[in-house]
């Protein structure tokens, strides 16, 4: 057969097959759709992850080993008490020294300046909790809030004690009988109070995703930043 003039024409074209179009028209509908993906922020380095992961499985193995010896139910239970002695031991001694390792990273060391330094806001961000104000904007805050800095200083302050007090308890010959006495009362004391607080503290991070979604991941959304810690960008 031969062609006719024309026949080379806009209908000599190949029509789309169907299934292209549905394609096209989908990718169009995606091209207009805003996107919602949550843009992230990073928030702690690999170096600080693990710090908080050591210095937690520390931390707790000592609290858990304190409680199977004051605790008689527990004790009966779990046995072995000098296994339990000595990993509450050496689970207390060890505790600063992921500290002192996450010292060697400059971003550990970055939030540590944070986290020593109280600002105006920070003041009031307290008063805004003991007025239980909970505004929006009422609660300024940094990288870090006023709650996470008390919480972080008294607790390394319980670390020093406690690994001081524990030691007096262990090495029977480097002090006197009183000095002992009174080192195994604010020991013991101060360990149900560490105890107590570290309840509060699991249990206000299971209450906040974003926060765990930081801790476990290094990031967090950008939404969730700005609005729990609106000053962090100033602070950068």
């Amino acid at each position: 057969m031969t062609s006719t003039p024309g026949s080379g024409g806009p209908t000599a074209a190949p029509t789309p097959r169907r299934s292209d179009r549905h394609e096209d028209r989908q990718d169009a509908r995606r091209d207009d759709r805003p996107d919602t993906t949550p843009r992230l922020r990073r928030r702690f380095s690999r170096a600080e992850r693990l710090v908080h992961r050591t210095t937690a499985a520390l931390m707790l193995l000592c609290v858990a080993t304190a409680a199977c010896l004051y605790v008689p139910q527990l004790a009966e239970l779990v046995g072995r008490r000098y296994l339990v002695v000595t990993l509450h031991q050496w689970s207390g001694l060890l505790l600063p020294a992921p500290f002192l390792v996450g010292l060697a990273s400059p971003s550990f060391r970055a939030d540590l300046r944070r986290l020593n330094r109280f600002a105006p806001h920070d003041k009031e961000w307290l008063r805004a909790v003991r007025r239980r104000d909970f505004r929006p904007g009422s609660r300024p805050s940094g990288k870090f809030n006023a709650g996470q800095k008390v919480y972080a200083g008294w607790i390394a302050g319980a670390v020093l004690v406690m690994l001081a007090t524990g030691l007096m308890m262990w090495f029977t010959g480097l002090t006197p009988l009183v000095w002992r006495t009174g080192a195994t009362f604010v020991h013991d004391w101060l360990s149900l109070a560490v105890g107590l607080v570290l309840v509060g503290h699991i249990g206000m991070a299971y209450a906040d995703p974003q926060a765990r979604r930081g801790m476990r991941t290094g990031s967090v959304e950008r939404p969730w930043a700005e609005r729990e810690h609106p000053l962090w960008k100033e602070e950068e």
